[in-house]
């Protein structure tokens, strides 16, 4: 009987004689598992994955394909929520993504979503923590020692810098930039960065802007609407009506003001001063 197209073009799973790989999980063709791996029986490897060494997989966890761990993350184990009793909760991270030393990520809770996602293409470094029922999107880096509290919301392409601490319940929007050792409480902006402990909008990111293809009309247009929303004068809410008129034909300006409109758990994180020529 001929192989099926994955395993041949793959091959079978490779499982280091250390390893500790339960009967029940479901291994993708061309998985590598390295020294002292050990695999729990829920848990599904797409294929291409591999696992250096040392790492720990438990829980009803899904490892999209081409992934690759390093040495002891944990990644599925139960979450740190004194509510949680063994609830077959899930953790499910996509494809293509980096999981460096040590990183913790937690499955949810029966009191959140029930579920942890993280998305495609996404860069996790040394000792970062993705805890229970947080939803990271794709294209996002977690720098070195990044907390994520429970319920936690990261947008796309976001970059979160070394030893940031975000908030449970805060929304990160896409493309937003967190500087190092910034302690976040609110929800921050699409395409916003912020510094600070405790955290501050600290204007655009217009570094990230450019260097992911945004024209300089969308740039110029961006900024614009940003001193808008944040000047002195009257209500954010009275603000983002007067920006949404004015900007009616701009998308990145409306996810903005989408974001901000939606709300969530926390307030929205703002500038510590007005900015200039507001």
């Amino acid at each position: 009987m001929s192989a099926a197209p994955d395993q041949a073009r793959l091959g079978a799973p490779e499982i280091h004689p250390t390893a500790i790989v339960d009967p029940a999980a479901r291994l993708g063709a061309g998985v590598k598992i390295g020294p002292f791996c050990v695999i729990g029986p829920d848990v599904v490897l797409g294929e291409g994955c591999e696992l250096i060494s040392h790492v720990v997989m438990a829980g009803h966890t899904t490892l999209g394909p081409r992934c690759r761990i390093f040495p002891f993350a944990s990644i599925g184990h139960a979450p740190q929520d004194l509510r949680y009793r063994g609830e077959p909760t899930t953790l499910a991270i996509g494809s293509d993504c980096i999981i460096r030393e040590n990183v913790t990520i937690n499955p949810g809770t029966p009191n959140g979503k029930g579920k942890t996602t993280v998305g495609d293409r996404c860069f996790l470094l040394a000792s970062s923590h993705v805890a229970h029922d947080c939803v990271v999107g794709s294209n996002v880096i977690l720098t070195n020692n990044v907390m994520l509290a429970g319920h936690c919301e990261i947008g796309d392409f976001a970059i979160l810098g070394g030893g940031v601490g975000i908030h449970q319940f805060a929304r990160i929007g896409p493309h937003a930039f967190i500087g190092g050792l910034s302690a976040v409480e609110n929800d921050v902006i699409p395409y916003g960065m912020v510094i600070g402990n405790r955290a501050y909008l600290h204007g655009l990111n217009i570094i990230g802007l450019r260097r992911r293809g945004f024209t300089r009309e969308q740039i110029h247009d961006l900024r614009r609407a940003y001193r808008l929303l944040f000047a002195a004068e009257g209500t954010l809410t009275e603000r983002v009506v007067d920006v949404a008129e004015e900007f009616a034909g701009h998308p990145t300006v409306h996810e903005i003001l989408d974001f901000i409109r939606l709300g969530g758990e926390r307030s929205i994180c703002v500038p510590r001063e007005v900015p200039p020529g507001a």
